[in-house]
């Protein structure tokens, strides 16, 4: 730390008690300074000598008689005039980054200016500050943070916007010219800790470029918000250091932040620090993790943020939700609320990802007239896909809560359902959990839920565990095992069999897509479904083999599969042994409704009430199963 001696007469300012301060003198005392409860028992040739401000007051005490002085607004207190008193006396002091500043606020308000005194206390901080501090990196922090308690007599004087203007400065010099110490705790990679290819090859130790991250975390968050704003304005560092950096200042000051929550207490000072992380966000997208944006979110409603700081935010987190997870959105609802988590968010979300998706664009040509000219999407295939499979995910989830409205779990789904993917694996044990977990749902309901999914990309996990399904409405088991033969027909080599004209309607009504029945080797190999929805969906099936009396166990206690799934497909294809006898199974169901004069045929699980003919046919079904 650098420091600086003024004055060479040994300091005689003694105590007596708490509030009484004197100069230890063969001279007696001729004037009293005080300064709220504490008393200056001072002599007033080395004062007059020095200070504009004193030789003003002790000239009006004389006009009164008056030995006594009163100071009750000085910056930096009794501490701070007494250096300054001492500078008087010609007493050694000693000033620092820590005292500095008040000692240069106190002597602005004393008048300890050169037109009194040459080389008086003002001239030689301001070059102490200039020449010593300002070049020092720890100094300038350590300044900053104690002019605080100095403002606004500090930022009037300049000394904080030229301390700031150092430490941004600083913060932009090559590293290759950084010879000053710095904290820095976060991992390293091998060559910034001075270790080549060659382990036992030691180099100069290189800096990393976000060197001075930590050291401006000990800033509060209005002097943290000036630094960082001015190293903006130099556009020296790239958005991803300026990134981490404020990234490194949230888990600093939120407390709990890396686990998604904030204490309580300090609502206001929290509330405070989460609006200005989000103010000093660099607009290009990456600079900062998508997982981040969430846990800045979460934090932004915990702290009643405004609605401004919030929509900033899911507008940022939309740009790039191809990068989050189910966990990292799962933000809890609002209190009041019946729902476990809020829906609404997500939706924001998904809308504002889809919104970069712009396929065309209506611009003005010659003559006035509108001309349509079609662009492709900015939206890549597989972002698009990452963020139907995290829909899917997070679709999963929310089914468990028993007070989730189905119109919110259709309204999430619906927006994602024009992005082709692969395996519809997802949504279909997104729509089994909330089969199961609302029983009471009616059967127009059902049917609506149904249609978000197309039964042609389920894979054979997932077939197995539909057809044995006693919450599915029977139209959509049927739908599942005609499209199982049509993919087993495609996979034997033998010919495909017509698709029937119900299964064709029904098909129609799901995501609205418009790709035949028939399925080649190339799309049977992009049908695979996520690790974990396998896990899942066998582990059901397991559970109805059991419940069904299919499955084995072993001496050990083990399910013996390969029996089991025999059983299982055994029943398929008994069910599915010709064409012949599934259309019949198909006319006594389907062709019904298409009498009926209803839309039953062209949707999934049919609310109308013929459906309570379809009696025999269910227990069909569970003959089958």
């Amino acid at each position: 730390m650098k420091f600086m001696k003024l004055g060479s007469k040994p300091d005689t300012f003694q105590t007596d008690g708490n509030n009484v301060r004197y100069v230890a003198s063969e001279l007696t005392s001729d004037i009293i300074v005080s300064l709220g409860d504490v008393k200056f028992y001072l002599h007033k040739f080395p004062l007059l000598s020095k200070s504009a401000h004193l030789q003003k007051l002790i000239s009006l005490s004389n006009e009164g008689n008056m030995d006594e002085v009163q100071i009750s607004d000085i910056p930096g207190g009794t501490s701070a005039f007494e250096i300054c008193a001492k500078f008087c006396y010609g007493m050694t002091v000693t000033l620092n980054a820590y005292n500095v500043i008040a000692a240069r606020c106190a002597a602005e308000y004393l008048g300890m200016h050169e037109t009194i005194e040459k080389g008086n206390l003002i001239y030689k901080i301001d070059v102490f500050l200039s020449s010593s501090i300002f070049c020092s990196w720890k100094d300038s922090i350590i300044l900053l943070q104690t002019s605080k308690s100095m403002s606004p007599v500090a930022e009037d004087l300049k000394v904080v916007s030229h301390c700031i203007e150092s430490i941004a400065n600083k913060t932009c010099v090559n590293v290759s010219k950084v010879d000053w110490s710095y904290t820095y705790n976060r991992k390293k990679l091998p060559e910034e800790n001075g270790i080549g290819a060659n382990q036992n090859e030691v180099r100069t130790r290189l800096v990393p470029k976000d060197w001075w991250v930590e050291d401006l975390c000990e800033l509060e968050v209005d002097l943290y918000k000036s630094v960082v704003a001015n190293i903006k304005t130099k556009e020296v560092h790239s958005n991803e250091v300026i990134g981490e950096a404020l990234k490194a200042y949230a888990y600093r000051r939120l407390p709990n932040f890396s686990k998604s929550v904030i204490q309580s207490g300090g609502m206001s000072k929290h509330r405070l620090i989460v609006e200005t992380i989000v103010w000093l966000l660099p607009a290009e997208k990456g600079s900062v993790s998508c997982r981040f944006l969430l846990k800045l979110l979460k934090a932004s409603i915990f702290v009643e943020s405004g609605e401004r700081t919030r929509e900033e935010l899911i507008r940022r987190i939309g740009q790039q939700l191809e990068e989050a997870s189910v966990t990292d959105i799962l933000i809890p609802a609002p209190d009041g609320k019946t729902e476990t988590y809020d829906v609404s968010i997500v939706l924001k979300m998904v809308r504002e990802f889809l919104k970069k998706d712009v396929n065309a664009e209506i611009e003005l040509v010659g003559g006035g007239e509108l001309e349509g000219i079609r662009k492709p999407g900015i939206l890549s295939d597989a972002s698009k896909l990452m963020v139907a499979k995290l829909v899917d995910g997070y679709l999963a989830e929310i089914a468990k809560d028993h007070n989730l409205p189905l119109s919110d779990f259709i309204d999430l789904a619906e927006l994602v359902s024009g992005i082709s993917r692969p395996s519809h694996d997802g949504i279909y044990r997104a729509i089994d959990t909330y089969l199961k977990e609302h029983p009471g749902i009616s059967k127009g309901e059902r049917k609506r839920i149904c249609k978000l999914m197309d039964c042609r990309k389920l894979s054979v996990d997932a077939c197995l565990h539909a057809v044995q399904n006693e919450r599915l409405p029977l139209r959509v088991v049927v739908q599942v095992l005609y499209f199982e033969q049509v993919r087993t027909a495609a996979s034997s080599g033998t010919s495909t069999p017509d698709i029937p004209k119900g299964i064709k309607d029904l098909n129609c009504g799901s995501n609205g897509s418009s790709r035949s029945g028939t399925t080649n080797p190339e799309d049977d190999m992009d049908v695979v479904a996520k690790a974990e929805e396998l896990k899942a969906l066998r582990k059901e099936l397991a559970s109805l083999r059991l419940s069904n009396g299919v499955g084995n166990i072993d001496k050990d206690g083990g399910d013996i599969k390969p029996s089991a799934d025999k059983a299982v497909i055994g029943k398929m294809k008994g069910l599915l042994k010709s064409k012949k006898s599934f259309l019949k199974l198909w006319a006594s169901k389907g062709v019904q409704g298409e009498n009926s004069g209803s839309d039953s045929s062209e949707s999934i699980g049919s609310a109308n009430p013929d459906e309570s003919k379809s009696t025999p046919s269910r227990n069909r079904r569970h003959s089958v199963s």
